[in-house]
């Protein structure tokens, strides 16, 4: 399983915010600290609000903080949100139309079933961590690398 950098990229802005949280933060230092496009991080931040993962302050002095705790936004959830498409191989799509792209092997190959397994796995995992525990972890080496300094 590889996630999208539309993932990638909406797990870093989530771990920022929760880092930050005493402050709101912007899209331009977001983009500047991780080195994304300010354009691609407007569009990740935009998906995230509506999913209220993030809360958006408009005007003068607004800006950007998490919608909610840090311990109650599962990173499992981040990634089911911000993921399309979960078929490891193509019999496993969704959408996919009978005869179209066909295992000649069905029903007797058990990959599909297998890579559900896998994927299951992986979820599960994603939903034991929050965003607090993964934000705490870079907390934790930014203050690592400003006592080295």
């Amino acid at each position: 399983m590889r996630l999208t950098l539309q993932s990638d990229y909406a797990l870093r802005a989530l771990v920022f915010l929760a880092s930050n949280p005493d402050r709101l933060s912007s899209i331009h230092e977001i983009s500047e600290i991780y080195g994304i496009s300010e354009h691609y991080m407007v569009k990740i931040i935009h998906r995230l609000g509506g999913g209220g993962f993030i809360e958006t302050i408009r005007g003068r002095k607004g800006g950007l903080r998490l919608g909610r705790p840090a311990e109650q936004i599962r990173i499992g959830d981040v990634v089911r949100f911000t993921e399309e498409d979960f078929a490891v191989v193509s019999c496993m799509q969704r959408d996919r139309k009978e005869g179209e792209g066909s295992c000649l092997l069905m029903p007797d190959c058990s990959l599909r079933h297998t890579l559900g397994e896998a994927m299951d796995a992986f979820l599960n995992v994603l939903d034991n961590r929050t965003l607090a525990d993964v934000a705490g972890a870079w907390e934790r080496q930014k203050l690592s690398v400003a006592l080295v300094r």
